[in-house]
């Protein structure tokens, strides 16, 4: 009888489990960095990751018209996810419109355009894999460990730190686009049973 050949598992050597939302300071390092060299591309990719709370497969896939009113950023977005179906707003900041706004000047997009087109053959925006990689590439440059950090990471970014200012359960789980009350709960690290209770505060 041949021996089957066991493949690794693919957590192998890798940290596995919730990765760490970004810290204010950390997001500043990133994005300063960013500002230096120039990189408008990158620059309006982080800062709407952060804005907007996305998933990688929507925030790839996001086109001008879904943020732009003729030649105007608008104040605030509505995107429908692709995971639940369900719609979520988020504002964008005076600098995330700004550093768009630059963006698309210099990519000379148009409204029915994909914001960050793919630089490879056969995809018409970039990939979610080649998202994971531009965000590994902001980690390490400011010295943070990468198997800690993730595309969810800026995802849960700007939700951590209105949770943390606010302790609102309730307006985290709507900018998340959360469907359950379980899932920010997960998405946030916190107790169970202090989230409910929070829950019921909010909710008074």
């Amino acid at each position: 009888m041949n021996t089957l050949t066991r493949k690794s598992a693919w957590n192998k050597g890798k940290l596995v489990g919730q990765k760490r939302p970004l810290q204010l300071h950390e997001i500043w390092a990133i994005r300063i960095r960013l500002q230096l060299a120039g990189n408008l591309r990158e620059l309006a990719l982080f800062n709407l990751a952060i804005d907007s709370k996305l998933r990688a497969c929507d925030l790839v896939r996001l086109r001008v018209v879904d943020i732009a009113h003729g030649s105007a950023i608008q104040t605030r977005a509505i995107v429908l996810q692709q995971k639940t179906g369900t719609p979520v707003q988020f504002e964008l900041t005076t600098q995330t419109r700004d550093a768009v706004s630059a963006w698309l000047e210099q990519s000379k997009a148009q409204l029915n355009d994909f914001l960050f087109l793919s630089r490879n053959h056969g995809s018409e925006h970039i990939s979610t894999r080649q998202y994971a990689r531009i965000v590994k590439r902001w980690i390490t440059s400011i010295g943070l460990d990468p198997s800690a950090y993730g595309t969810h990471s800026l995802r849960r970014t700007k939700a951590a730190l209105i949770y943390k200012r606010t302790r609102n359960l309730r307006a985290v789980q709507l900018l998340l686009g959360h469907t359950k009350l379980e899932s920010t709960v997960r998405y946030l690290g916190i107790e169970v049973d202090d989230a409910l209770e929070l829950a019921e505060q909010t909710e008074a």
